[in-house]
């Protein structure tokens, strides 16, 4: 028998860890008797194209996981392939199908069962049976004509072994919908490595667990729903990573609700990563920073630029919110320890928000997020309740005055706190805050700009406001157009600070990528061409800058592979796109000074530069892409505090 097991994923770069593991326990369990093929799509890719695809391979059973993000995907599916492989079963597992399997199969007769919560064993039992029953009628001829699957014959054996599977709805011979007991948790150490074969996995991102469950009770999430917090045995856990180790895999992704939720398991697999950098493979966890503590973060001080990422779900900074909710989090040791993992300088930190909680309207969000904001994280995601389907949220609906859209994501319209007006206004800035906050790209320039504002969530409300008046929202905007529209709106807002604004984008647009096109805000450079000349020509012979990664290349190549540029206060600063910064990959940055010989001394100040002329911070250690505190340079202006990247006039 053939079984496919078809997982539609949100972009390419993702992969779906729970097939991998389905057919990795199927395949242990039940050995080569199974044909066990996995079909990894995206929502990106036509319907036409998968159920093409579907048929092709022919499966006697197509099984699809079904997430929030494809489910209305799936169910389009699941309404044709019938009519191309009408002997095909067709099993639907996941979390957005696991907490209403009777009713999903009341809708969907194309549907022979639902498997709910974990489902290794339960797929593995699954196949077994299947496996035992009409073998002789599920042939070659059969095949050919694109009839697969259980005959009528077998139906009846089916029904019956079926009622001893727990963690199933199945749909009956007689049209009957029966629900077994829910299944015992697992054993994660019964569970094999999924990824013996990483075969063209090399550009994507690997997700793993060392833990099943969440020890707290979210009112908004599924999670909650399991609180038994196993773990993988840490020989297993070792080895496993290991293995992406020494294949250099860019990104692991530790799907574990709460990664620290017991310090020994978490540090003794930082402590393994920190042992084991092969200096290339990133790892993502989801922590709650409030857990972390001086051993741990004495750790983290001394990791590898790049080699950890982490998340942290703030959700709120409403304590009559983080009550009703039944979040138990000290927004205090929260911003203690991002703050001091900022200053290491070391650790992308990710952090959360939810808007349309309970008790939290307009106001009360936009507070939560200028004290998440002044927390410093390298991303600030805005996301908006998802009322999901059997969590407490969606039971407490009317009494929240939840509206939501009635398809996937089920996202919040309005509450009793926040209108649809207000969830608009806060949709424009979460636009803006992933434009010119979270793409890294304006660093220099949205410093510079909080200083023109009241509090931050003002800055991004009159940015996305002045989006809307142009009509520039809800439109795709080249790299250079984003620049070039917030320099319009700066240069509107703000008429007499146009030169600054100027300065800082420029730094910005080439801090990361020696771009062809010159931007429009950017200052003639007509005047310098000579002294630009000069300045290639001599480090050409002295090689007092680009003495790393530029061996073996003249004066007029190096000048091609950087970038040289005067600003407004007669700073030169030198671009070198060969030593980035290994978080924000921007380029290494010198300033230099022209004379009229040649060029004066000049100094290192961001990025991953490697000259005699580095800037040290006050204990004498390099740090790499940031500027020391304090530091001031006569006629410079100021550099920006310890912990700030870029570039400050």
């Amino acid at each position: 028998m053939k079984c496919l097991l078809a997982a539609i994923n949100a972009k390419y770069i993702h992969s779906n860890l729970g097939v991998y593991s389905l057919k990795a326990y199927a395949e242990k369990h039940l050995g080569q008797d199974v044909e066990i093929e996995i079909g990894e799509y995206t929502i990106n890719h036509s319907q036409e194209a998968i159920l093409a695809d579907l048929y092709r391979r022919k499966p006697d059973v197509a099984a699809f996981s079904c997430y929030i993000w494809n489910i209305d995907y799936v169910k389009q599916l699941i309404a044709d392939l019938p009519k191309v492989l009408p002997g095909t079963r067709i099993w639907l597992g996941g979390p957005e199908v696991s907490y209403n399997g009777a009713g999903l199969l009341s809708r969907f007769p194309q549907v022979s069962l639902v498997m709910k919560g974990e489902g290794e064993e339960t797929f593995s039992r699954l196949l077994s049976c299947f496996r035992s029953l009409g073998k002789e009628e599920r042939g070659t001829a059969a095949k050919t004509e694109g009839q697969t699957g259980l005959t009528q014959l077998d139906e009846e054996g089916w029904d019956q072994a079926l009622e001893h599977i727990p963690g199933i709805v199945y749909r009956r011979r007689d049209s009957r919908i029966q629900d077994t007991k829910t299944a015992p948790l697992m054993d994660l150490n019964d569970l094999p490595f999924p990824y013996q074969n990483m075969e063209g996995m090399e550009h994507r991102i690997i997700y793993y667990e060392s833990s099943r469950g969440c020890p707290f009770s979210c009112s908004y999430c599924l999670s909650s729903l399991d609180k038994t917090v196993r773990f993988r045995r840490m020989d297993l856990v070792k080895k496993e990573l290991a293995f992406f180790l020494e294949r250099r895999v860019p990104q692991v992704k530790f799907v574990d609700r709460t990664f620290n939720c017991k310090k020994s398991h978490a540090m003794e697999i930082w402590r393994y990563l920190a042992e084991h950098d092969n200096g290339v493979t990133n790892f993502h966890f989801e922590i709650s920073a409030d857990l972390l503590d001086e051993e741990e973060l004495s750790l983290f001080r001394k990791m590898r630029p790049g080699l950890i990422q982490l998340e942290t779900g703030v959700q709120t900074a409403n304590p009559r919110t983080l009550q009703e909710i039944r979040r138990k989090t000290d927004l205090n040791r929260i911003r203690e320890m991002t703050l001091r993992i900022h200053r290491f300088q070391n650790i992308h930190q990710h952090l959360d928000l939810i808007a349309g909680l309970p008790w939290e309207d307009k106001e009360s969000f936009l507070n939560s997020f200028d004290q998440v904001y002044a927390m410093r994280p390298d991303q600030l995601q805005l996301g908006f309740l998802k009322v999901l389907k059997g969590s407490f949220m969606e039971e407490q609906k009317e009494a929240y005055g939840l509206t939501f859209t009635e398809r996937p994501p089920f996202e919040v319209l309005s509450t009793r706190w926040l209108s649809y007006a207000d969830v608009l206004e806060l949709k424009r800035i979460e636009e803006m805050v992933e434009v010119y906050y979270n793409s890294g790209q304006f660093s220099n320039t949205i410093k510079q700009m909080e200083g023109f504002f009241p509090r931050p969530a003002r800055m991004f409300q009159e940015l996305g406001e002045w989006y809307e008046q142009m009509g520039l929202r809800d439109m795709g905007h080249s790299r250079l157009a984003r620049y070039e529209n917030l320099f319009r709106f700066l240069a509107e807002r703000f008429p007499d600070e146009g030169d600054l604004f100027r300065d800082a984008l420029t730094v910005d647009y080439y801090l990361r990528e020696n771009a062809g096109t010159r931007p429009s805000f950017a200052r003639d450079q007509k005047e310098y061409r000579e002294g630009i000349r000069s300045f290639y020509q001599e480090e050409g012979k002295a090689r007092r800058y680009l003495n790393c990664g530029y061996e073996g290349f003249d004066s007029r190549q190096m000048a091609k592979m950087t970038h040289l540029e005067v600003l407004g206060d007669g700073r030169v600063l030198l671009f070198d796109y060969r030593n980035r910064d290994a978080l924000t990959k921007n380029a290494a940055v010198w300033e230099v000074a022209f004379a009229a010989g040649g060029v004066q001394d000049g100094e290192f100040i961001c990025g991953s530069g490697s000259g005699d002329h580095r800037l040290k911070s006050e204990d004498g250690s390099d740090p790499g892409n940031r500027w020391s505190a304090d530091r001031r340079r006569e006629g410079g202006g100021r550099i920006s505090d310890a912990g700030e990247s870029g570039i400050s006039s």
